[in-house]
C-alpha cells in the first residue's frame, strides 16, 4: 500500500501497448549502450572487410528470350554470430551466363548491387527499383503463369526471394478468409473447365471402336463388317 500525501492533479492507465514499446526502446538503448561501450554490437557498413568465407545461395534464371540460361549467385555475411544479436545480410552479388551479349550491363550490375549491399542500412528498396524496369521489345511468361516485364524484373524477383529466406523482407500471407474463398474459387473453376472424355461428347453409337487410320472412335460393325464411319475405312476392302 502506497500512501499519497499530495494531491492528485492528472493520471494515465498504462497500457500492454504502453508497456511493449517501452521494451523496445530500453532494447534499442540497450543495444546503442552497447555500442559505445566497445562496439560489440557490429552493423552493417560499407567499412567491414571481406571475410576469407561466405555463405551463398545460386539462383537460375531461364528466360524464353535467351537460349542461355543466366546464375546469380548473392552472397551473405553473418554478423555478430553466436549472439542474441545475429544477424544474415547479403553482402555481395555474381551474375554469370555464356550469352556475352549482355555482359557490359551485367558487369554494371553486380557491381553497384554489391556497393549497395556493402553500404548497410535498408536495401529493400533495391527490389522495387529493379522490379519496375521494362523491356521496350515486350516481356515474357514464365512457365508458372506468371508475367515478366523484363529480364532485370526478374532478377529483383530473384533478390526479393533472397531477402526474404534471410529474414529481411517478410513473406506476405494471405488471412485465412481470402485463403478459403481463393481454394473455394479455384475448385469452382476446375470443375467447370474440367477435362472432359474425348469420346463423351462424341457424334458416333456408343462402343465404337477406335479406327486405326483416323483415330477416330467411330468403328462399328456394319453389314458383318468392322467399318469407320468417319473416313470410311472397312476391313472388307
Amino acid at each position: 500500500m502506497i500512501k499519497i500525501e499530495r494531491r492528485i492533479s492528472k493520471f494515465r492507465v498504462d497500457k500492454p501497448a504502453d508497456a511493449a514499446v517501452k521494451a523496445a526502446e530500453e532494447r534499442k538503448a540497450d543495444v546503442a549502450e552497447l555500442r559505445k561501450d566497445g562496439g560489440k554490437v557490429i552493423w552493417m557498413h560499407e567499412k567491414l572487410e571481406r571475410p576469407e568465407v561466405l555463405i551463398g545461395s545460386t539462383y537460375k534464371i531461364k528466360t524464353p528470350v535467351s537460349d542461355h540460361a543466366i546464375y546469380v549467385t548473392i552472397n551473405d555475411l553473418i554478423l555478430n554470430e553466436g549472439t542474441e544479436h545475429e544477424q544474415r545480410r547479403p553482402f555481395e552479388v555474381f551474375i554469370n551466363s555464356k550469352n556475352l551479349d549482355h555482359y557490359q550491363w551485367i558487369v554494371a550490375l553486380t557491381r553497384i548491387i554489391s556497393a549497395v549491399f556493402r553500404k548497410g542500412g535498408d536495401v529493400t528498396f533495391l527490389v522495387d527499383e529493379l522490379k519496375a524496369v521494362f523491356d521496350p521489345r515486350g516481356g515474357y511468361w514464365q512457365p508458372g503463369g506468371k508475367f515478366m516485364p523484363s529480364i532485370i524484373a526478374e532478377l529483383g524477383y530473384v533478390i526479393e526471394k533472397h531477402l526474404q529466406t534471410i529474414g529481411l523482407i517478410a513473406i506476405p500471407e494471405m488471412d485465412p478468409h481470402r485463403v478459403k474463398m481463393v481454394a473455394e474459387k479455384r475448385q469452382e473453376y476446375e470443375a467447370r473447365n474440367k477435362q472432359q472424355d474425348a469420346f463423351s461428347r462424341g457424334h458416333y453409337p456408343e462402343g465404337a471402336q477406335l479406327c486405326a487410320k483416323c483415330s477416330t472412335a467411330a468403328v462399328i460393325m456394319m453389314d458383318g463388317c468392322m467399318t469407320c464411319l468417319s473416313c470410311g475405312d472397312s476391313k472388307c476392302g
